[in-house]
């Protein structure tokens, strides 16, 4: 999955049109801290979408004048940790039908980087802090509040951040709790060195699956 963000769009309908021309794999944002922003999630199981249909797709009129947003540029691969029951469907199915959803628009995007002293625990301390931090995680998942796509990026990453993450939801404020709860776990206070640039973006236009 990618990310990349976009200002000067003042005419998305336009934007709209294009991908639906086109039959885009994706998602359009309306940038929340923009006014004439936007962020364009895309996905494919073949990394070659991205520099030949995608890039292709990007060069012409609509997205061509529009003003890119690097920064915001992120680029992921979906994982497993080896104990999900369907491996396609988690890999590939999940993250799809997870942003494309109509009734949960809103979207938090962030990279992240631990520091390098995490993947020195042993086995024994990364399991209890990983699942303190995805206990907070699951609450807000089963409570339908926040849904979660979680994306690798070692080496996909121009600033060397370890992961990508998206937290999908049908309101932005439980987005934000989301985020400020995990704040206080081991993880994220003694572990993570960077997070952010945040993209925050509400969807206007999504495939229909």
């Amino acid at each position: 999955m990618q990310l990349l963000a976009f200002g000067d769009a003042e005419n998305t309908g336009s934007l709209v049109r294009a991908l639906q021309g086109e039959r885009m794999p994706g998602v359009l944002y309306a940038d929340a801290n923009d006014p004439r922003g936007v962020g364009l999630l895309s996905w494919s199981d073949d990394a070659n979408f991205f520099v030949g249909r995608l890039r292709e797709f990007l060069l012409k009129p609509e997205f061509a004048a529009l003003t890119p947003k690097l920064e915001y540029s992120m680029l992921g691969r979906t994982y497993a940790l080896g104990h999900e029951p369907d491996l396609e469907d988690w890999l590939i199915e999940k993250p799809k039908r997870t942003v494309t959803d109509a009734a949960t628009p809103w979207a938090v995007w962030y990279p992240l980087r631990r520091i390098g002293a995490f993947s020195a625990l042993p086995p024994e301390e990364q399991t209890p802090i990983l699942r303190e931090h995805g206990k907070i995680g699951h609450s807000f998942g089963e409570s339908g509040l926040a849904h979660d796509v979680r994306l690798a990026c070692f080496g996909l990453d121009k600033n060397d951040n370890d992961f990508v993450i998206g937290l999908i939801g049908g309101e932005l404020f439980p987005l934000s709790a989301c985020v400020q709860s995990m704040r206080k776990t081991r993880q994220t206070s003694q572990y993570i060195q960077q997070m952010g640039p945040f993209f925050i973006g509400k969807a206007i236009w999504q495939t229909q699956l």
